[in-house]
């Protein structure tokens, strides 16, 4: 096994982890967040596609390759000219998210940015094609939101290997690799102890750090068994940076099991400052993505128990990717070159429920009975998701999926300025 010097810091880095994640061994003081978490409601957005891109956010960086083989960032800079690649990733670095996005995001009565972040802004082994230069970029942001009053979770959206196989992980691969090589997690430990040891004293702003997003638990048990324990890891790492005691949260994620799988994981009081982020979404299966509009809100709303119950008796709640569409009608959803189950052009056998005209796109041209019903579902979720501990919203800005899309939902009318006036404040009964 190839193992660098930095790889071999990590390895005992992480070996040093796993000694101290079991909060029994520490002594823990009062635990003081940067965010009255559990008592005020966590109401945010994401910034995705920016520093980990995705190809339906920004399809134009994908196009504008001419190459239908680039379908994620790590063929991004395997597939095309280095230069080429990198002059356009500071374009998009420089442009998609910038100061003025913060001002209109705290204007908006948000609370909380979740950024995502891969692992190879961090370090890049031999053979991996990443382009590098996101650090600035995110240590901007962090500036930013202070500035503004807006609280960061830092998510660590892909890890060496792919926890999910999905694009936005970094690399689209049938099954993920990332739990089947232990330098793999090694190295995702170490980027999680540097991640908190160098915000440990800024938890006034980065007040969440994000251990991994979406670990693919539906691949296996050995994805789940190494995700229990990377999840054990990360408490002690992100708890306890440099042997004295961070107020930084630990947010895990739920990996696709429900809730209830994650029951006594971390009870208190041994544990504390622990959150789970779940994430609610009603297009990606053929039997949801056909529901009736009134059959979506209403699985929108039946959310409700299992959310309070987990955030009231396990750990704080927070829904951390969600949306108001409720179809995948979005160019690229479903990756580069895949179509829509809801059209059926996904190519599974599903004939599809209708016409994705209309659906996606740009705003302008959505009718006002669709516009209605963005409003409906974006409350009926905001209200059940609030029953635990808030919510994020996926996403704040794309390039032509306005359905998506926080800020063009400002902008036409179906997401309110000021996110506690409902004009329907009773759709969940």
């Amino acid at each position: 096994m190839w193992l660098s010097a930095a790889h071999a810091f990590a390895l005992a880095a992480a070996l040093f982890g796993l000694s101290r994640a079991h909060p029994m061994w520490n002594t823990q003081g009062p635990f003081t967040p940067g965010f009255p978490y559990g008592q005020e409601k966590v109401r945010g957005v994401n910034l995705g596609g920016w520093l980990v891109l995705e190809p339906w956010i920004t399809p134009s960086l994908f196009d504008n390759t001419g190459n239908p083989a680039i379908v994620d960032e790590w063929t991004f800079g395997a597939l095309q000219d280095p230069n080429q690649a990198r002059a356009a990733l500071v374009a998009h670095w420089d442009s998609w998210i910038t100061e003025a996005d913060f001002g209109m995001i705290a204007a908006a009565g948000l609370n909380h940015v979740r950024i995502p972040i891969g692992y190879w802004a961090f370090e890049v082994g031999p053979g991996e094609p990443y382009i590098q230069g996101q650090l600035p970029y995110l240590h901007n942001a962090i500036q930013w939101a202070a500035q503004n009053g807006i609280k960061v979770i830092l998510d660590l959206h892909g890890a060496p290997g792919s926890q999910n196989g999905f694009d936005n992980s970094g690399q689209r691969l049938a099954s993920p690799t990332w739990q089947t090589n232990q330098t793999n997690i090694d190295r995702t430990n170490a980027i999680i102890m540097r991640l908190a040891h160098e915000f440990r004293y800024k938890f006034d702003t980065v007040s969440i750090i994000e251990a991994l997003n979406e670990p693919a638990g539906f691949d296996g048990q050995q994805l789940l068994d190494v995700t229990r324990q990377y999840w054990y890891d990360s408490y002690g790492n992100i708890r306890w940076p440099t042997g004295q005691q961070s107020n930084v949260v630990v947010m895990i994620h739920d990996a696709f099991q429900p809730l209830s799988f994650w029951n006594h994981l971390m009870p208190s009081p041994q544990w504390t400052g622990v959150a789970m982020d779940t994430h609610i979404y009603q297009m990606f299966t053929d039997e949801l993505v056909s529901l009736s509009d009134q059959d979506h809100i209403q699985s929108a709303c039946s959310n409700a128990a299992t959310l309070t119950t987990f955030n009231e008796n396990q750990l704080w709640t927070i829904v951390g990717e969600w949306t108001p569409a409720m179809t995948d009608c979005a160019k690229y959803l479903n990756g580069r070159g895949v179509g829509a189950r809801f059209d059926g052009s996904f190519g599974d056998g599903f004939a599809g429920d209708g016409s994705c005209a209309g659906m996606t796109g740009s705003g302008a041209t959505f009718s006002s009975d669709y516009k209605n019903f963005l409003r409906q579902t974006w409350e009926a979720q905001v209200i059940t998701f609030e029953k635990a501990s808030g919510w994020v919203q996926w996403t704040w800005k794309t390039e032509q999926a306005d359905d998506w899309s926080y800020s063009a939902g400002l902008k036409y009318g179906w997401i309110p300025w000021d996110p506690t006036q409902l004009m329907f404040p009773n759709i969940c009964g």
